[in-house]
């Protein structure tokens, strides 16, 4: 009998209905919700290592795509967090060592390691505003910022990512916190209707 292929799951239930993407469970719920929040730990997440002065040109506390829409955020002093679609690891982590000097820096995976989510929509800021400190006002925290803060007391990395013109924030923090800050999300949400959008591939 052959045996079946492995099943990722995240540390977030999935809403139902349930479906395999990408070798990941995951909710396949579609919503047309003002605002959402979607599990996207399925995504690869990579962390790289190397010389403050920039491997990627990207800085820390600033977020883009590369020319492969790969998200790069300078999530600290020499260090980048790569966001990719599931399934990439291996690549991106190719591409991401090729891009150090020799001997220097480190590619590490964290895919399996960081929970990973998203809320999107007009009352994004608002609603993450009930839940951490940093001021999320557009001159501040404007499409494109990077930073690390604490989010219904968890430390949590931060990535404001606008989609099609939509505001929208796209965060990740380790594993083992991963439903509890779901959950703070949806409650911080609750009033404006927010309402849960299953993850769908690439997702990045």
């Amino acid at each position: 009998m052959a045996e079946s292929a492995a099943v990722a799951r995240s540390p977030i239930a999935p809403t139902p209905p349930v479906a395999i993407e990408n070798g990941w469970e995951v909710s396949a719920r579609r919503s047309a919700a003002d605002l959402r929040i979607t599990d996207c730990t399925p995504l690869t997440k990579l962390l790289v290592l190397g010389p403050e002065g920039g491997v990627f040109g990207i800085p820390f506390g600033r977020a883009e795509r590369d020319e492969e829409g790969v998200l790069v955020a300078g999530s600290g002093p020499g260090e980048w967090t790569l966001f990719g679609p599931p399934g990439t690891g291996e690549g991106l982590a190719g591409r991401a060592a090729a891009a150090l000097p020799p001997d220097e820096g480190a590619v590490f995976d964290l895919t399996h390691g960081r929970a990973a989510m998203r809320i999107t929509g007009p009352a994004a800021a608002a609603a993450l505003a009930r839940v951490c400190a940093v001021d999320l006002a557009g001159e501040v925290s404007p499409d494109g910022a990077a930073f690390r803060s604490s989010v219904a007391k968890v430390v949590t990395d931060v990535v404001r990512d606008d989609i099609d013109s939509q505001l929208s924030y796209l965060m990740h923090c380790d594993r083992a916190f991963g439903q509890y800050l779901f959950d703070a999300l949806l409650d911080a949400g609750a009033e404006f209707d927010i309402e849960v959008d299953g993850f769908a591939g690439p997702g990045i």
